[in-house]
């Protein structure tokens, strides 16, 4: 059964009527789980499971100091590219929004590494727009080639790729892939997806599949909250990287919770992830799957994320530059895809973690070259 046919299943999922019937002993049974189920996975998000916040909370932190100890592991982004040919209504890339392009050069992609690995990061993401004419394998392989000079591992979130692809990047040096579905409602995915190559949203759906049959050590994923009903695409997501677990065990599978915020071109949020709904998202996804990687970005406040650190997060971004060249080109006209809230620096981020009691940690894979 491919996950395709699990959205399809749940389209017709009384959600709303499974929340509202859910009592107080369903959420306790669930909570005191040793291994949940899908149903404890609803329970834990349902609203009465808000009164159980703090329960929940304990547990979640019991689970992460078994799985991943006292440690938050730090990287940060690298826009090498905003061409984009889609048209996402949500986006600051979105093809129909008027403003200079930029792609680096080989040597531009050189200084902005170093000027990263400067900072202490050694973990990396590299992200593109999805306009595969303007970035393509060549582009991208060199890339590769620059950043492993620079950096102990290499995640790539770009346009969907097929499994012959993600091979030759990671043969070039990249180990992990993040790749969103967006939103898991397929109603909503068209309305927002009106054209361009993500407008496919079976093809999207199945890449980190693609990606971890490819190769990849750690695939990361997940909805963009504001778009769906924010519950059921927390569940969907879940569901999702459950799937991914249990299909591929020996890949490191991790969720990000990024909530909308202004862009560019973009449309407001249909639905707001309150803070109190995201913290219960986080910790529901923690006791669903305790091995589960959570990814903090730097959408989130200062002192939202100095919070979550002890809820169950496992990595954040620190020193976040969300257009191209951000870190040591001062492009003309260069333009963000999101607006960085946490604009802390890496320094300020570390000494955030070591006043939390926690172990910031700059390196914890290397590939043999």
């Amino acid at each position: 059964m491919s996950f395709l046919d699990k959205v399809i299943e749940y389209e017709s999922f009384d959600f709303e009527g499974f929340f509202s019937s859910v009592t107080s002993q369903n959420v306790q049974q669930s909570l005191f789980r040793d291994h949940l189920t899908v149903p404890d996975l609803l329970h834990l998000l349902s609203p009465r499971a808000r009164d159980f916040l703090e329960p929940m909370a304990q547990k979640a932190r019991n689970v992460t100091m078994q799985y991943f100890g006292r440690t938050i592991g730090l990287y940060a982004p690298l826009y090498i590219s905003d061409y984009c040919a889609n048209q996402c209504t949500y986006c600051g890339f979105n093809t129909h929004t008027t403003f200079k392009r930029n792609k680096l050069t080989p040597e531009q992609i050189d200084q902005e590494a170093a000027a990263i690995a400067n900072t202490g990061i050694r973990h990396i993401l590299v992200l593109t727009g999805e306009a595969p004419a303007k970035t393509p394998m060549t582009y991208l392989t060199v890339t590769m080639g620059i950043l492993k000079k620079y950096f102990s591992s290499i995640a790539l979130e770009m346009f969907p790729m097929d499994e012959d692809d993600y091979k030759t990047l990671i043969a070039a040096g990249a180990d992990s892939l993040t790749i969103y579905q967006e939103v898991y409602n397929r109603e909503i995915y068209r309305q927002v997806h009106p054209g361009g190559r993500k407008a496919d949203y079976n093809w999207r759906l199945k890449t980190p599949e693609r990606g971890a049959r490819a190769g990849f050590r750690a695939v990361n994923i997940g909805a963009l909250f504001g778009l769906g009903q924010p519950k059921v695409e927390a569940f969907m997501a879940g569901l999702h990287a459950k799937y991914l677990e249990q299909k591929f065990p020996d890949v490191e599978i991790s969720l990000s919770l990024p909530r909308m915020t202004k862009a560019e071109g973009g449309i407001a949020p249909r639905h707001m992830l309150s803070d109190i709904d995201f913290v219960q998202v986080m910790l529901a996804w923690r006791l669903f799957m305790p091995r589960l990687g959570l990814t903090i970005s730097t959408r989130e406040s200062a002192a939202f994320r100095d919070r979550l650190i002890h809820l169950g997060a496992t990595r954040y971004s620190a020193g976040s530059r969300t257009d191209v060249g951000g870190y040591s080109q001062n492009l003309d006209d260069s333009t963000v895809q999101f607006e960085v809230t946490d604009d802390r620096s890496v320094d300020q981020i570390t000494r955030m973690i070591k006043e939390s009691g926690f172990q910031p940690v700059f390196k914890d894979w290397e590939i043999l070259r």
